[in-house]
Order: structure tokens, then C-alpha cells, then sequence
């Protein structure tokens, strides 16, 4: 057990350190680059008045829940998520569950609202749908993905972040301090 422990945090480790940040031309940036885009980015159209949604399954629904209450509740920033059980369990019922975040998302999402998708695999169906309305009402794209680095997701939003690795825990405790380090970058901007 010691010995996996100590394999689990240099892994992790070496994963955080081989984050690959790409924009939507496919071009790589430096993870400070990315974070930093990313922050300006949320900045500009929050203050524009558009709001930020997160939208994840299963790990990621909950990082996309904690993230939208923390944006709110420490960045002042109007954020939400489309995780609401009545809510996923109705239109996984009545539409299907891959358009649990489509139907939301073309209902309440407007143009330059700020979409951050989050995926371990980048392949949920739910989530490209997702994506794609929200591309549809003019919002702005972060993707936050994992396992395959030519998943669908990795290339789909102006600003991609890829965690490589194929497993869940790691790829989830790193998507979740990915979202942390921008609340606490924007944060830190704008109290100077």
C-alpha cells in the first residue's frame, strides 16, 4: 500500500506537469498561457453581464456543480450547472439522456455566455451535444478533458485543456484543480 501511495502522487505529479493546453486552432500553449486566456476571457464577459455554465457527468457533474457555486459565491461571478436531478432525470426521460445538457443549454444559455465543458473521457455524448448548442447561441467554449488526447471534446472550445492520463482519479482531482487555479487566478486579478 505505501508503495502505491507514493506511485499515486508522483503520477499525479507528472500528469499535472504534462497538462496540454491547446486553443482553437490546435496551436499548444504553456498551462500559465491557458490559465491566463481563460481568466481574461471569463473576466470580459462577466463584466459584459453573460454568466458561465458548467456542464459533467458522474465526477465531473459534481467538480461542475462545486465549481458554479464557487465562481458565485467567491468570484461574484453568475455561474451555474446543469446538474439538477429532477432536471437530468426529466429530460433523460422525455428527449434522452444525450440531451440532458443540449435542451438546458438552447433554452437558457445566450450569446457570449462562457460553457465549460468537463469530460474524463471527452467522449460522452451528452457533453458534445452539449457543446454544440452551445456553439449554437454564440458561447464562448472551455473544454476540460482527459484519457485519449484526440478525444472529441479536447478540440472542440477556444481553449482545451487535456489531462493524460487514463484514469479517473487522477484526471478528475487534476480537471478539479484546473477549474480552482482559475477561480483563484481571476480572483487574485481582480483584488489586485
Amino acid at each position: 500500500m505505501r508503495k502505491f501511495a507514493e506511485n499515486y502522487y508522483s503520477s499525479l505529479f507528472n500528469f499535472a506537469s504534462s497538462i496540454r493546453v491547446t486553443n482553437g486552432s490546435s496551436g499548444n500553449l504553456t498551462f500559465p498561457d491557458g490559465i491566463e486566456i481563460v481568466g481574461n476571457l471569463i473576466i470580459s464577459q462577466v463584466d459584459s453581464g453573460k454568466k458561465i455554465i458548467f456542464i459533467g457527468n458522474g465526477g465531473s457533474a459534481a467538480i461542475a456543480s462545486h465549481m458554479a457555486v464557487d465562481f458565485w459565491k467567491n468570484g461574484g461571478m453568475k455561474a451555474v450547472s446543469f446538474n439538477d436531478g429532477p432536471q437530468l432525470t426529466c429530460i433523460g426521460n422525455d428527449y434522452g439522456y444525450k440531451h440532458v445538457f443540449e435542451k438546458p443549454i438552447a433554452m437558457f444559455a445566450d450569446e457570449g455566455d462562457v460553457l465549460v465543458a468537463i469530460s474524463s473521457s471527452g467522449r460522452s455524448e451528452n457533453i458534445l451535444l452539449g457543446v454544440q448548442a452551445a456553439k449554437s447561441k454564440g458561447c464562448r467554449i472551455i473544454t476540460i478533458s482527459g484519457f485519449d488526447e484526440n478525444n472529441p471534446l479536447a478540440s472542440l472550445g477556444e481553449i482545451n485543456f487535456h489531462v493524460p492520463s487514463k484514469a479517473y482519479g487522477p484526471v478528475e482531482v487534476l480537471h478539479h484543480s484546473i477549474c480552482h487555479c482559475i477561480i483563484d487566478t481571476i480572483m487574485k486579478a481582480k483584488n489586485g
